[in-house]
């Protein structure tokens, strides 16, 4: 594999793993911890994510309990959820605080489907730019001949195809789990 190549392949495993991140935080009506991920609590004046205040666990499949280490930090835990934009309002028994995750009607499903889409194609897009730059660094290389550019350029496309059914892949069983009853 050539540097061009490999330049290309490292740029599209970086667009793959930001996709798989914002899928972890589309909801489907089942719990995941990765929900809370850039939710930032106030903790003696340092934004504090919630995963180093406290243990997340998943009780019930739609269910995330939050037990702080530190009981004082359970009202800005609350706080801090309530003022995000995840939508599940917080529920705090005094030492530990329970999201209950709501199954999304059809028509808030079919939006949730319409972000991964959004954010399959954004993928895609970074995808093809790789392609773009690794092709143009190619072009631009005075030590190659035409008929090793043309293979690079060959070798390049397959790459991107790849990667672009990865992200259909991807995509696909993304809106199977969204679209579950």
């Amino acid at each position: 594999m050539s540097e061009y190549t490999s330049n290309a392949k490292t740029q599209m495993n970086k667009a793959l793993d930001v996709l798989r991140n914002n899928f972890t935080k589309v909801r489907t009506g089942r719990a995941n911890a990765h929900v809370l991920d850039d939710i930032k609590v106030d903790y003696y004046g340092q934004p504090t994510p919630i995963t180093q205040l406290a243990g997340v666990k998943v009780p019930e499949a739609s269910m995330l309990l939050i037990e702080p280490w530190d009981k004082s930090a359970l009202k800005e835990i609350e706080k801090a959820i309530e003022t995000s934009d995840l939508g599940i309002t917080p529920s705090n028994d005094g030492s530990a605080i329970r999201l209950p995750f709501p199954k999304p009607t059809e028509e808030r499903r079919k939006e949730l489907v319409k972000e991964c889409g959004k954010y399959a194609e954004d993928a895609k897009v970074a995808i093809r730019n790789a392609r773009r730059d690794a092709n143009n660094k190619a072009d631009k290389d005075e030590e190659l001949t035409e008929d090793e550019v043309s293979r690079e350029k060959k070798a390049i496309q397959k790459l991107t195809d790849e990667f672009v059914q990865k992200v259909d892949e991807l995509l696909k069983s993304k809106t199977a789990e969204v679209m579950e009853i």
